[in-house]
């Protein structure tokens, strides 16, 4: 099952209770108006819509890209959205002839892996009943939905714990 930020931040809603619920209007903004970092991971539709493409495709032009969406879009919004993903830094891109090829920065899986990064040390970072929010509703989530993971993350929390203990960490 596949999440967006709204819908999970919706069902959360939608569960908790008053104090809780005051807590994620709090995350919520703070997510929208959060770090740099954060925001440059954050895409719209259309952004997302092109680093589909090219994480399918790889290196190409703005020419190739515009025939490759679903829907029909002048090249000039296409080119400024893929100026705009090299800015973030999602893109990297370089001058062929008369045009840039762009390719993606971050593997799909690189690039979902920073953002769940982000959202988690944005918790964690913040105030302690965020932590202890993000905690419950991460276990509640895994548990619901799959208990095998719900044993494999037990396992690497063992297993963190090990590693952490030899290093004479708490």
């Amino acid at each position: 099952m596949r999440w967006s930020s709204q819908t999970f931040c919706a069902s959360l809603f939608q569960a908790a209770t008053d104090e809780q619920q005051a807590m994620i209007r709090f995350l919520k903004n703070r997510i929208a108006h959060g770090a740099e970092r954060s925001q440059s991971l954050a895409l719209g539709s259309l952004e997302f819509e092109l680093m589909e493409i090219l994480w399918t495709h790889g290196e190409t032009t703005v020419r190739d890209v515009v025939p490759k969406l679903g829907r029909p879009l002048a090249y000039t919004t296409v080119m400024t959205t893929l100026d705009r993903l090299f800015k973030k830094g999602l893109l990297e891109r370089h001058k062929s002839d008369r045009a840039f090829l762009y390719s993606p920065s971050f593997s799909r899986q690189q690039w979902e892996r920073r953002r769940a990064g982000n959202l988690v040390a944005g918790f964690l970072s913040g105030p302690h009943p965020s932590s202890e929010l993000l905690l419950s509703c991460l276990l509640d989530a895994v548990g619901e939905h799959d208990a095998k993971l719900l044993d494999s993350l037990e396992k690497r929390i063992r297993s963190r714990r090990k590693e952490l203990s030899r290093r004479g960490q708490p």
